[in-house]
């Protein structure tokens, strides 16, 4: 109610039969004796109340829209100000009459409070006979983050920046290709906030931030430079005249739109801003493209004649396991450092059990214990907190983040680690081919390194198409269910059985090593610590020796594995795969016929074509120590098989 005091106009729906005939008229504003005309516009609902609405242009944004429609009506043009009446203080008090105002704002509600003058302006209608009726209404009112407050609409003098001008040619950058939204949909989005842009608002009244660069003297004259002497200077301002600088600042957004480029030197032609603008990549989240992208966009267009990236890579927002969106307000964020701390820990206690401990690293073991932890957070560790993100990286949907999925890839951590503990205790010391010698390559060999290259492939592809998921999950299969889970099992036979040849040996060394080592430049970005940490020791038993340092320092300095097609050995593929088959079907007999694990079994084989008895011939070592098998044997198609548990491998019939 107490807005009233302002109200400038009053509004009808232009298609409303029952006030048609008074568009044009005036109506009293009662308490102020003041007149104010009756206008239509499309804003009003003439269904709501008495489809008349009451315009108070400086305090409702809704009315400041419809003001801006009417502002030249000629009624609302000869009223004070414009129309844009206000009535607060900062203080949401209301307001003393200037000078020239006379009694615009009635003197006796001068300097009460918005709640104050709200009471006595329904008592004052009231006794006046010009209150109905009070319906309670539910209003959907902003209230201060922090405090609480309802925070009123407040007419204040702004720094604008024009827009247009500036989003024009930011929306030809991405039509014409300059730049480029992955995943591509975003570009809509994009678009549909730069074509219907308004004017931007830059000043904020806030502690932190560029201060706005204008002056003014005790008249209200407005001076814009870069500092007060500039200015005086530009303006041949007499020493003796004060001035005084805007106490606002820059919104965040426009510092942060200059960043490409003003961190780089800017406006001087640096070396540092030749060279780094424009960049490549921006990484960021979906709910910033308006205040942060597009504007850097804008910027860099305007002062740098060039886009700052070519390419914009949208993340989603990592939210709880509820799914709701991490705050600081909210109190459910995880602080990484809580995450990882707990592994330090575990680590550094290890090594001083095993006497490998440093005096500094006794300091860090008991800031660690003094740490008290977020009840509900273990520890996981570094990488498995990245490989975490990394695998939830799907094109553009938000990150829901649980302890369980981190758990998991901390077992994926675990698993490369022991995989590491395998190939070394069969490795070190051994001859692995460093030295020469001949070398052969069994079909499982070939196999591993086939699936290498074919996994190399799809981690580059998955890179270059920003699917971190994709690369994140070839990894992680590979890893653990081919190299780990097969292959290290495959190498046992050939390692352990006394008639395997040194050749056989030591190409089965070589290749445990090798794709190794491979695997963890492959998986290094994602897994820095662990992968580093293993490489040293794998390196050089790979080859890598000390006469090519300084790369053999750090895993981070080696080449990014590179698929080599000519590696991939199709029959050794197809050859393992039927292996895998065998196995599989030997194991699932075993799990449905409740066949301990380690109980040597006789299996019959019928159906079997001409590939599938040499399959047999040239893998028997493999399937006998993987399957526990004690004997194979071919039955005649004619021949009736006993009763027996069965499985299939293509038309191969396995029988137990």
């Amino acid at each position: 109610p107490e807005t009233m005091l302002g109200d400038a106009a009053v509004a009808i729906h232009p298609g409303d039969e029952r006030y048609k005939h008074l568009l044009g008229e005036f109506v009293e504003l009662p308490l102020t004796g003041r007149r104010i005309p009756i206008i239509a516009d499309e804003y009003v609902d003439p269904e709501f109340g008495t489809g008349c609405v009451k315009i108070t242009p400086a305090h409702d944004f809704n009315d400041y829209g419809v003001w801006q429609r009417h502002r030249d009506h000629a009624a609302i043009h000869n009223l004070p100000h414009g129309g844009l009446i206000n009535i607060f203080t900062a203080d949401a008090a209301i307001r003393a009459n200037e000078t020239d105002e006379d009694e615009l704002i009635p003197s006796r509600y001068v300097g009460l409070d918005r709640y104050m003058a709200r009471k006595q302006i329904i008592a004052d209608l009231e006794a006046q006979n010009l209150l109905e009726k009070i319906e309670d209404h539910k209003l959907m009112v902003p209230r201060g983050d922090r405090s609480g407050t309802v925070i009123e609409p407040f007419l204040t003098d702004q720094w604008y920046v024009k827009v247009e001008p500036l989003a024009k040619p930011a929306i030809e950058a991405v039509e014409k290709g300059r730049i480029r939204f992955v995943p591509d949909n975003w570009k809509n989005t994009y678009y549909e906030w730069m074509r219907n842009i308004e004017d931007w608002c830059i000043s904020r009244q806030i502690w932190w931030g560029h201060r706005i660069p204008a002056w003014y003297d005790a008249e209200g004259n407005i001076y814009v430079g870069r500092s007060e002497q500039e200015v005086r200077e530009q303006h041949q301002l007499a020493a003796d005249l004060k001035l005084q600088q805007d106490e606002d600042v820059l919104d965040t957004w426009f510092s942060s739109a200059l960043w490409p480029f003003s961190t780089l030197g800017w406006p001087q032609q640096t070396d540092a801003l030749k060279t780094f603008y424009p960049t490549n990549v921006l990484v960021t989240g979906f709910d910033i493209i308006f205040f942060w992208v597009a504007r850097m966009i804008m910027m860099g267009l305007k002062f740098m004649d060039d886009v700052p990236f070519h390419e914009v890579y949208i993340h989603g927002l990592v939210r709880d396991a509820e799914g709701q969106k991490m705050s600081k307000s909210k109190g459910n964020v995880l602080d990484p450092i809580d995450v990882i701390d707990g592994i330090e820990l575990e680590a550094l206690v290890k090594k001083r059990t095993s006497g490998m401990m440093q005096p500094h690293l006794a300091e860090r073991i008991e800031k660690l214990t003094r740490k008290t932890m977020p009840e509900g957070i273990p520890p996981f560790g570094t990488d498995a907190l990245r490989f975490t993100f990394a695998a939830l990286a799907t094109t553009g949907r938000d990150v829901v983040l649980s302890m369980e999925r981190i758990e998991g890839y901390r077992n994926f951590c675990n698993k490369l680690w022991n995989a590491a503990r395998y190939v070394l205790m069969n490795t070190e010391g051994q001859d692995c081919g460093q030295s020469g010698g001949d070398v052969e390559l069994k079909n499982a060999d070939r196999w591993i390194i086939s699936r290498l290259q074919e996994t190399e492939t799809t981690v580059r592809n998955a890179m270059e198409s920003y699917r971190f998921d994709h690369r994140a999950q070839a990894i992680y299969e590979f890893t653990w269910n081919e190299y780990c889970d097969w292959y290290l099992e495959l190498s046992k036979p050939v390692l352990t059985n006394p008639d395997s040849s040194i050749e056989a040996q030591r190409g089965t060394r070589q290749t445990l090593i090798r794709v190794l080592e491979t695997l963890l430049r492959l998986a290094h970005p994602l897994l820095p610590f662990i992968t580093e940490e293993i490489w040293q020791r794998i390196a050089p038993l790979a080859g890598v020796t000390a006469d090519n340092r300084p790369s053999i320092d750090t895993i981070m300095l080696q080449p990014y594995p590179q698929a080599d097609d000519t590696q991939i050995d199709a029959i050794a593929m197809d050859e393992i795969d039927w292996v895998k088959n065998f196995i599989l079907g030997v194991r699932k007999i075993r799990s449905s016929m409740d066949i301990k694990p380690g109980k040597p079994l006789p299996v019959l084989l019928q159906n079997g074509s001409e590939g599938d008895k040499n399959r047999l011939q040239d893998n028997l070592h493999y399937l006998k120590s993987l399957g526990r098998i004690e004997s194979v044997q071919w039955l005649d198609d004619k021949e009736e098989a006993p009763e027996s548990a069965t499985s299939l491998v293509g038309e191969m019939k396995i029988l137990i």
